[in-house]
């Protein structure tokens, strides 16, 4: 894993490869991501997770990350628990400046959120969101993110989603957060991600949240990004 302190030569040397091509202002990166609000996930949780990704939206080297290109990210947030209960929070934006990005955010800050008394079908929040992706036009990447706290306790499981929908041109990271379930990294690791470099991000408990998921996504708009341009493909 790449320390956090190389992170700022990662997005300079991303944004100079990204830049430097001819299709300057094309997608570079399609960035979906998904956050578990089911049962396990109690008021405060929920209020963590919010400020956390309010927080690495509003980091300066999240933001350099974001805009350190003519060629844009596309990004999508939703909200998924049980079975048919997911929730767009954020529909696909282009960010392209500093005003996207604080929509974003306000977007995030003024949702209200969905049913919290339902189970974990963490398979349908992966099919959801790989739909989710195809409906983002071309980009040169696709990623898929998925948080949670829990193992898929209701519908099909997340590794029959993986077979079922091949995944193609989709790469599948997770963000597991434990304090509810032991071994949820080992879970997420063996029945979640998928592609070419997939990452299992870990948040030990709720409270570390928000700096899992900057380094999360500092990593997919860096590190991860630059390594689909160096290899001239997506992770899939």
């Amino acid at each position: 894993m790449v320390q956090h302190g190389k992170y700022r030569a990662l997005v300079a040397a991303a944004a100079l490869a990204l830049g430097a091509g001819p299709a300057a202002g094309a997608c570079r990166l399609a960035l979906a991501m998904g956050f578990d609000i089911s049962r396990s996930v109690d008021a405060t949780d929920y209020a963590i997770q919010r400020d956390g990704i309010l927080a690495a939206l509003a980091a300066p080297e999240v933001v350099r990350a974001l805009l350190g290109s003519d060629d844009h990210v596309l990004l999508a947030l939703y909200e998924w628990s049980g079975q048919g209960s997911q929730s767009i929070v954020v529909a696909w934006t282009a960010v392209r400046s500093q005003a996207d990005i604080d929509r974003i955010a306000a977007s995030i800050a003024a949702h209200t959120r969905g049913e919290d008394k339902l189970p974990t079908a963490l398979g349908e929040a992966l099919d959801f969101g790989a739909d989710l992706l195809n409906r983002a036009g071309d980009c040169a990447a696709r990623t898929l993110d998925i948080s949670g706290d829990g193992r898929n306790n209701i519908g099909e499981e997340p590794e029959k989603v993986r077979k079922r929908r091949g995944l193609e041109g989709i790469l599948v990271n997770g963000l597991a957060i434990g304090g509810h379930e032991s071994g949820i990294a080992i879970y997420y690791r063996q029945r979640l991600i998928s592609g070419r470099g997939a990452f299992v991000e870990v948040a030990r408990v709720h409270a570390d949240f928000p700096r899992a998921f900057r380094r999360k996504l500092e990593r997919e708009l860096t590190e991860q990004l630059l390594g689909t341009i160096e290899t001239g493909e997506n992770a899939g």
